[in-house]
């Protein structure tokens, strides 16, 4: 029995946060740090001291430095704000799945939207290789792809996990099939490398549209998260406990399940597949703020953020041609994951 006492103060004197919400202080500090270095990266060298200059002079209309403020504000900003909001989306996405799932090893791609976006994607690549086609076509699968998982999951005109679960599997594996019928078809030399470059993830080709599109669907679906944190925690009862607490369970699964499968499946189709982050970052947080969502929806949202954006300082930056977002995220989340696992016997936080 969960003791509601502890899930929901919403009347009432309220309860004092724990100690562990401190945490989110320095979280905050670190991710404007790595904003900062982030910024000193790449072939035109910057110190911080100077990239805070040209950032307050340009917030001013007096650039300190000419040169510099068009390098930062033209080529490396779209992209290192592009960053954070993806890890950012992905990671509070993993958190809000895991919570309908009352399982920590689901990640934001179980319902199909990775694999929709995907065979979008290889489509748009396949026809036309205009940005805008990609784009627009892994965006309009994605979100098809997640329509044909609740038609699929529906039984007797109600939603239920365990079918929503099966349905992503079917979805995934049939988008997954006409993916690598597309990359059987296309041209070896031009087609299939953009294809497989698109498929493991890249920033590079952020932009100011992208920037404002992304923050356009991140922001208020954040919002919402916040707004609704609290209710998070009460996921974990059974639907007659919910109810007398004034809660539908049901509905509240699938409105979450809505708002986190449109925020990954928007910065998918911008940045394509990138792993792990909806997965580990949750975990992350756990054992740094524990299992309240009032604590660990801020916490996910501070740490995939400054995550993603230290994975894409090393991916561009370590060699002369860029790495794929999606093996630098594989290589450094499956090892701590597996750490994560010893370290906890498998057992969720």
């Amino acid at each position: 029995m969960v003791d509601q006492n502890n899930l929901i103060s919403k009347k009432g004197k309220p309860q004092l946060l724990s100690k562990r919400a401190w945490f989110l202080v320095p979280m905050a500090i670190i991710l404007c740090v790595v904003f900062v270095l982030s910024l000193c990266l790449g072939r035109y060298h910057a110190l911080p001291h100077e990239v805070v200059s040209v950032l307050f002079g340009h917030a001013l209309g007096n650039p300190s430095d000419a040169a510099l403020d068009n390098v930062i504000f033209s080529v490396r900003m779209p992209r290192i704000v592009m960053a954070m909001l993806v890890g950012a989306a992905l990671s509070q996405a993993g958190a809000a799945y895991q919570a309908v799932f009352s399982n920590p090893l689901v990640s934001s791609d179980i319902l199909g939207v990775s694999s929709g976006a995907s065979f979008g994607a290889a489509l748009g690549i396949l026809f036309s290789g205009t940005a805008l086609a990609v784009e627009g076509l892994a965006l309009l699968f994605g979100l098809i792809a997640v329509g044909l998982v609740i038609l699929l999951g529906r039984v007797r005109r109600k939603t239920q996990l365990y079918m929503l679960v099966l349905a992503g599997v079917i979805v995934s594996s049939l988008f997954a099939a006409m993916v690598s019928l597309i990359k059987y078809v296309s041209d070896p030399y031009d087609q299939l490398p953009a294809i497989t470059t698109w498929l493991m993830g890249s920033l590079s080709s952020s932009s100011y549209a992208g920037v404002q599109l992304t923050c356009a669907v991140v922001i208020p679906c954040s919002l919402v998260l916040w707004a609704l944190r609290w209710k998070l925690n009460l996921l974990s009862l059974d639907e007659e406990e919910a109810a007398s607490l004034g809660i539908d369970v049901s509905k509240m699964r699938i409105f979450t399940l809505l708002i986190a499968t449109f925020m990954t499946v928007v910065t998918v189709s911008l940045c394509g597949v990138v792993g792990w982050i909806g997965l580990v970052i949750p975990h992350i947080g756990r054992m740094i703020v524990g299992n309240d969502h009032r604590l660990l929806v801020p916490a996910t949202l501070l740490l995939g953020a400054s995550y993603l954006l230290l994975i894409d300082d090393v991916a561009r930056s370590v060699t002369s041609s860029e790495i794929p977002l999606s093996i630098l995220t594989a290589v450094i989340g499956a090892p701590f994951f597996a750490w994560i696992l010893r370290r906890t016997k498998g057992c969720a936080q």
